[in-house]
């Protein structure tokens, strides 16, 4: 099909027709709901272990959004907040998705729950990716959503979907991408970590390489290698972006007993995403992480000099 919506053949097309010159695609900037993280119209992505509390962090990005409170890192928010739409497979909406919402400051009345719909015994079902896009969309435009968290992806993920196969996994976050270009939203996709070794971040995520692949930017949450309670978010990539400072958080239990996460700003130059990644592989495995860059290499040449005296 051409630019002008007729169809013609291979054998009819001539060398002129094919492609597009890029002199004739105007350039644009990237439109940010957080700067460096968070690009509008794209996917983004967020790894992390059970229990790192991605979910109360996801849930803090939702209630600044929706009340148009400061990013973590003082990045303003759009003036009066927008809508956010939260596909939570999980966490129960009563008893701990609304408890951590109003723990944050969240105006709950711009955020809508969207997680299941009725089959056709009338029976609920998790909405299927990319199956149910058009429901998730409706659900956007109903709230004027600006930010969709989706937790966890795999949850979401049609019967049809192999998330370890790179084709079957592009072929369904191809659509959700277009559905965050379509409507200008930010879509947040959280996903677990697997229970490899590998020291480098990218390939710590549950199933195939095509999701981090097909997101714009990605992060890692982990315990900060200089402090077991404290939670590290770093980038691990970013197309659109130079990569942002790591962040710093901690999970408290706020008066309501529900959980929150309290920002304390940016983190050394230490807890990037390869040694928050190697922590909580580490920490899986059981065995301590090293203390700092080349800690192995020390103790190698401490053996070395021991055997020689």
């Amino acid at each position: 099909m051409l630019a002008d919506g007729t169809e013609r053949r291979v054998e009819e097309l001539q060398p002129e027709e094919i492609g597009q010159l890029l002199s004739s695609v105007e350039p644009e900037e990237v439109s940010w709901l957080w700067p460096s993280w968070l690009a509008l119209g794209k996917l983004a992505l967020v790894d992390g272990d059970p229990g790192l509390g991605k979910s109360a962090m996801t849930l803090d990005l939702a209630a600044r959004v929706s009340a148009g409170k400061e990013f973590p890192d003082g990045a303003e928010c759009e003036p009066g907040g927008a809508g956010v739409v939260l596909l939570s497979a999980e966490d129960g909406l009563a008893d701990t998705i609304r408890p951590r919402l109003d723990a944050a400051g969240a105006d709950t009345s711009k955020i809508l729950a969207l997680a299941t719909v009725p089959d056709a015994d009338g029976q609920d079902r998790l909405l299927s990716i990319p199956e149910d896009l058009p429901i998730i969309e409706k659900g956007i435009r109903r709230v004027g959503a600006r930010l969709v968290v989706v937790d966890p992806l795999m949850a979401f993920f049609s019967g049809d979907t192999d998330s370890h196969k790179d084709q079957g996994v592009r072929r369904a976050l191809a659509p959700l991408s277009g559905l965050a270009e379509r409507t200008g939203a930010a879509v947040l996709v959280v996903r677990h970590l697997n229970k490899a070794a590998a020291n480098n971040p990218l390939y710590r995520g549950g199933g195939s390489i095509g999701i981090i692949g097909a997101a714009r930017m990605a992060f890692v949450v982990g315990k900060d290698p200089q402090d077991e309670n404290r939670r590290v978010v770093a980038s691990t990539k970013n197309n659109l972006a130079m990569p942002p400072a790591s962040l710093m958080y901690r999970l408290e239990e706020a008066e309501s007993g529900s959980v929150r996460s309290t920002i304390e700003g940016t983190s050394l130059p230490k807890a990037n995403s390869r040694t928050v990644s190697l922590t909580n592989s580490q920490s899986s495995s059981g065995r301590k992480p090293p203390r700092g860059p080349g800690a192995g290499n020390s103790a190698r040449r401490v053996r070395e000099r021991s055997r020689r005296q």
